[in-house]
């Protein structure tokens, strides 16, 4: 099976809806690719200072199948979420899909495969407050043979 490292630096957000009135605002991110599964899931660092501009610097490290960049259904999901006691309030999310983010990649980044994009922040169908500022880079290619592949899957990967 053909797979790529896939990693992806959350930089930071800005100008966000602030969602909590009464006391500071403390964002953390989650990211899932191909789907929102608790086990593909990875999150960020809460963020106690920024408040409605948080930065975290956080880089996360997936192994992606190659089929995933070969059509637009497997999607990169960056969900935003405030920090509360009772449970997590919801503040926006970026989604853009695997193939986007690898052309881009390949085409503008100098054949690095990397790039720095700001997308703007939804909630719901349409745009909502903010923007996420994030770089990403695509490993090369490899070979995995399936052994190999199902000790990664329990480890980290998402092959």
């Amino acid at each position: 099976m053909e797979c790529r490292k896939f990693e992806i630096t959350l930089i930071s957000a800005n100008n966000l809806e602030n969602v909590r009135m009464l006391c500071k605002m403390k964002v953390h991110a989650r990211v899932s690719i191909g789907g929102s599964s608790p086990e593909t899931e990875k999150r960020t660092p809460t963020d106690k200072h920024g408040e409605v501009n948080p930065a975290w610097n956080f880089t996360m490290r997936y192994t992606i199948s190659e089929t995933m960049l070969e059509n637009y259904n497997s999607m990169l999901v960056v969900k935003l979420y405030c920090k509360r006691k009772m449970g997590d309030r919801y503040v926006g999310e970026i989604h853009t899909p695997m193939k986007e983010l690898f052309e881009y990649a390949k085409n503008g980044g100098g054949g690095t495969n990397a790039a720095v994009l700001t997308l703007p922040v939804q909630k719901g169908c349409v745009n909502s407050q903010g923007a996420l500022r994030f770089s990403y880079r695509f490993g090369e290619r490899v070979t995995i043979d399936k052994l190999l592949l199902a000790e990664c899957v329990s480890s980290w990967s998402l092959c």
